[in-house]
């Protein structure tokens, strides 16, 4: 069993609607409580952040299973949203929708399309943060798979 470590370092200088700092490997940042959720919005939020480990997790993995599988693709292009509840004040990340678009080459057959759906939905179990949230949010797949135009 092979372990990965990853770290981070944080500093916040100040109180609840201040701007902190966050370093860890190539991502550093500025965060701050989004102004949604009446703070500064001065750059990323933990929200946000979640949503973007889910995202790129989901489409490397989803990538990665195309490979595997040989199913040739022209593009892969994914949109995400996380949608977060406020309720009595507590805040409660609720569900992530990622909608993948899958632009298969022009000469695509129907098995193709199918597998392209196929793997776009067991991407998401696949993904280890997928794993990690299964549970707790909500992750919805909406792909949307389309022939590229022939040149």
């Amino acid at each position: 069993m092979a372990l990965h470590h990853f770290h981070l370092t944080a500093n916040w200088p100040g109180l609840r609607n201040d701007v902190g700092e966050i370093n860890t490997g190539n991502l550093q940042t500025k965060v701050s409580i989004p102004l949604e959720m009446d703070g500064p919005g001065i750059g990323t939020n933990p929200d946000e952040m979640l949503l973007g480990a889910a995202a790129t997790c989901y489409i490397i993995t989803l990538a990665a299973m195309m490979e595997r599988s040989k199913l040739k693709k022209k593009d892969l292009v994914l949109c995400s949203e996380g949608i977060v509840e406020l309720s009595n004040g507590v805040i409660t990340y609720r569900k992530i929708i990622h909608r993948p678009k899958i632009v298969l080459l022009h000469n695509a057959m129907d098995r193709d399309i199918r597998l392209a759906r196929r793997l776009s939905e067991k991407a998401e179990e696949s993904c280890m943060i997928s794993r990690a949230l299964k549970g707790n949010v909500i992750i919805e797949i909406n792909p949307s798979i389309v022939k590229g135009k022939e040149f």
